[in-house]
């Protein structure tokens, strides 16, 4: 039998059981998704370090080793709603429509059911998130000022080959047109900010298709 100072240092000897499972890892796109919809929400400037951290989990040092800072989480956030589907549908259209005329239509009337959709903050993420921020992070809205501005050359191109193709009669403005389409989706994007439906929406789409120049 063993005396009670033989069990003590029996009990000490025995090794502590190990602990299971692995800590838990930083997941980059879940926290990029996070931040996503706080920026779509609040806006660049309305969106706070401190509600950053809290939302993807992380200490403020964790967030500054990942990304940078704000400013550079926030372009990484834009880029990749860029390559999402409910930032890339127009790019989409314009790839895929065979005739000018079916890439705006489909334009328009996707814009119009994804940019009132429930399922996550309305409107278009690039349109809305810097339109007020202050003087210190103006590089912020004329990041988003190039990218937004970046789709008018690329509707003009897709409309002077179909000018060239005799889709669009010869006296139609593409750039005018570019133009047009531009300010129609940017509106979208406000007005289901603003509580519009998609119903509502799709009906404000088919009346600008209406402007369509007849070949």
């Amino acid at each position: 039998m063993l005396s009670d100072r033989s069990k003590m240092v029996g009990m000490s000897e025995t090794p502590a059981p190990a602990k299971r499972g692995r800590p838990r890892t930083f997941d980059r796109a879940e926290a990029l998704t996070a931040a996503t919809r706080l920026f779509w929400e609040r806006g660049y400037e309305g969106t706070s370090i401190g509600e950053l951290t809290e939302a993807l989990g992380i200490r403020p040092g964790s967030l500054y080793a990942a990304f940078g800072d704000k400013k550079s989480l926030f372009k990484e956030v834009v880029e990749c709603y860029g390559r999402s589907p409910v930032g890339a549908f127009m790019g989409v259209a314009l790839e895929e429509e065979p005739t000018a005329y079916g890439a705006f239509a489909r334009i328009l009337r996707e814009a119009a059911v994804i940019y009132p959709d429930p399922s996550h903050p309305a409107g278009c993420l690039t349109i809305s998130a810097a339109t007020n921020v202050t003087p210190q992070d103006s590089e912020v809205a004329a990041f988003l000022r190039t990218l937004r501005n970046g789709n008018l050359p690329t509707f003009e191109a897709r409309l002077r080959r179909a000018q060239q193709a005799g889709e669009l009669p010869a006296d139609a403005d593409p750039k005018a047109l570019a133009a047009y389409f531009a300010a129609v989706i940017q509106g979208l994007s406000q007005r289901a900010q603003d509580g519009a439906t998609a119903a509502e929406l799709t009906r404000t789409a088919e009346l600008a298709l209406a402007a369509w120049p007849a070949a």
